[in-house]
């Protein structure tokens, strides 16, 4: 690890989006000690302010403190992310390896079920999931893991089919190894790479879902702070004030450029053939 994150360091854009990604994950994970104020404390006396010494981003309709509601917020962009990220991976990983490695009719079955889901918007299964269990970051998390499932699944899938062709895993069959050692031992960690490639440039992606559908009423539930949230306050204020959408917008734009410059360095480092042409 600290040898990746030497290499990662020696790149510029690396190196920035490391540093934006560790403020970013540093900043929400610390959010209790690091914000001034409680982010859902009112303060009607003191709304709609601009940037001051008391409140760095200023304060929304009902007073509430700006820059601790984004502080906050980061802990529930990091959330969605990393449990939508996470359970996405480990269920297309296990749906891939099984396409990769089953029968045909198994493999044609689990395509179908990809490109079903695949073919139904984010934003159409998210009105259907809240229509019929309200919205929720349960909601969020469940409704955007079920649309990557499909992404990570092609990938593994396509890797599987790759590796089982070749000559040391078809030695192994023929010395009797099992399918479980086949799949851990030889298909699992030649297809780490990429999925931690793709995983890493899926979280902005979901970030940006997770504000989104918060933006558009289907995602957190108020008073929790959310990004999204804050940018749909905002924007039913943008004639009073601009605040609120500057403070829910720049958490985005930081996020979406740490995660990206971070992924393309991976990319570089992780994936052979670029290597070869460094």
């Amino acid at each position: 690890m600290k040898a990746l994150i030497k290499r990662i360091s020696s790149d510029p854009l690396g190196l920035l989006g490391l540093c934006l990604v560790t403020l970013m994950v540093v900043s929400a994970l610390g959010a209790s000690i690091f914000a001034p104020y409680d982010p859902i404390q009112l303060n009607i006396m003191d709304r709609l302010q601009g940037p001051s010494a008391n409140h760095l981003l200023g304060t929304d309709q009902l007073g509430r403190d700006l820059f601790s509601r984004v502080l906050f917020g980061g802990q529930v962009a990091l959330k969605v992310a990393f449990l939508t990220i996470g359970s996405a991976l480990i269920i297309g990983v296990v749906l891939g390896m099984i396409a990769g490695y089953g029968p045909t009719w198994l493999d044609n079955s689990i395509m179908l079920l990809f490109d079903t889901i695949r073919s139904v918007p984010t934003i159409m299964l998210a009105l259907a999931a809240v229509a019929m269990v309200g919205p929720s970051i349960t909601t969020v998390i469940f409704v955007i893991a079920v649309s990557s499932i499909p992404n990570y699944g092609r990938v593994v899938r396509t890797q599987t089919l790759t590796i089982k062709s070749k000559d040391f895993v078809k030695a192994e069959m023929l010395m009797g190894a099992s399918l479980l050692r086949i799949l851990s031992i030889h298909v699992l960690p030649n297809i780490l790479g990429p999925l931690l490639i793709l995983a890493s440039m899926d979280i902005p992606t979901v970030i940006a879902l997770e504000a989104g559908l918060s933006f558009l009423g289907m995602g957190v539930k108020p008073p929790t702070p959310s990004w999204g949230s804050i940018l749909n306050d905002g924007f039913a204020l943008i004639r009073n004030t601009p605040w609120p959408i500057i403070a829910g917008s720049i958490p985005l734009v930081l996020a979406t450029l740490g995660f990206t410059f971070l992924g393309e360095s991976l990319r570089d480092l992780l994936d052979p053939k670029l290597r070869k042409l460094l």
